[in-house]
């Protein structure tokens, strides 16, 4: 029997390829960068599966070139790279890899809400600079995360997460989600208040929420302007949950204390963006969940459902159910 044909156009883990190896036909791409677009829709001609990073838009045109396609698996717990009803219309399985990144990606936010906080990247620069000529009581001043109120808007798996960590610092959690979650209530003393309560009530506003036409610009000029004037906005969910050009002038009105931000609207962020030129803004290149233990994990889970997908069963991680009632 002909093996199936996965097209894997990114690098991925050895032992993900080994496992794919075993039951498929493997076109893959050892490389980093993106793959140019006639290489990937020549490619994605005799592909049965792909497999592909988030930075991949995955569109009714992409789709049109792919006549043998049955499933694509996301190296992703995202996935409005997707485009969901296209691929359900189409017959063509989605999945992706919850879970595997949770904890990975509420350390990242963690960091990046206490980089913020005390100002980190900013004394590294200061010291690096040759600028530290003497000790002043009032050098790099920064704001307590012990004791303070954290408010997570979206309390999903990594929100939830991200509250642990918040309980072992003492903190006030405040949340704001789609429906309650009684098990965070009770276990991690966590406050169910609406989105305007939870913005006028936090130090720390750490967006969780994943994308979707209802999330887009969720944080506007009327939600930042309802912050706390010291307060830090961290978010590590996807760019386009905040109106950047709000939350640009925000920070250059000091109407905030600052941000966190491993997510933008524009990926790789442009040089002249002036997120890069204010010091009470700390940003990282869209790393949540990067570590090797995670990536190595995420690829395994893309494969095992990319295999489950093309032989007959049901994915752990399937996103169109529809398709495998």
């Amino acid at each position: 029997m002909t093996k199936p044909v996965v097209f894997i156009p990114n690098r991925i883990s050895e032992s993900a390829l080994a496992l794919l190896g075993e039951r498929c036909e493997v076109d893959y791409r050892d490389i980093e960068e993106k793959l140019d677009d006639e290489s990937f829709f020549a490619a994605l001609q005799q592909a049965d599966g792909l497999m592909v990073y988030s930075r991949h838009k995955i569109t009714p045109a992409v789709l049109d070139k792919a006549p043998r396609l049955r499933i694509v698996s996301n190296i992703a717990v995202g996935y409005d790279n997707l485009d969901l009803p296209a691929l359900t219309a189409r017959g063509i399985l989605a999945t992706n890899t919850p879970d595997v990144l949770t904890e990975t990606t509420a350390d990242l936010t963690f960091a990046l809400l206490m980089a913020a906080a005390r100002r980190i990247p900013e004394a590294d620069r200061f010291v690096k600079d040759g600028q530290w000529n003497e000790w002043r009581p009032s050098l790099m001043l920064g704001k307590d995360v012990h004791g303070a109120t954290i408010g997570i808007v979206g309390m999903g798996r990594i929100g939830e997460a991200v509250a642990r960590r918040a309980k072992g610092f003492d903190m006030k959690i405040l949340y704001h989600n789609r429906s309650r979650k009684s098990d965070a209530e009770q276990s991690l003393g966590a406050e169910y208040v609406t989105l305007d309560e939870l913005l006028s009530r936090s130090d720390y506003v750490v967006l969780m929420t994943p994308f979707t036409p209802d999330t887009e610009g969720l944080m506007g000029a009327r939600e930042l302007g309802l912050m706390k004037k010291d307060a830090i906005l961290v978010n590590t969910s996807r760019g386009r949950v905040v109106d950047e050009q709000a939350l640009i002038q925000a920070l250059t009105e000091r109407q905030i204390g600052g941000a966190a931000l491993d997510v933008f609207q524009t990926e790789p962020i442009p040089k002249d963006n002036p997120l890069l030129s204010l010091p009470h803004v700390v940003t990282s290149p869209h790393i949540g969940s990067a570590t090797r233990e995670t990536r190595e994990k995420m690829a395994m889970k893309a494969a095992r459902n990319m295999l489950a997908g093309l032989f007959g069963e049901r994915p752990e991680n399937l996103l169109n159910p529809s398709l495998l009632p």
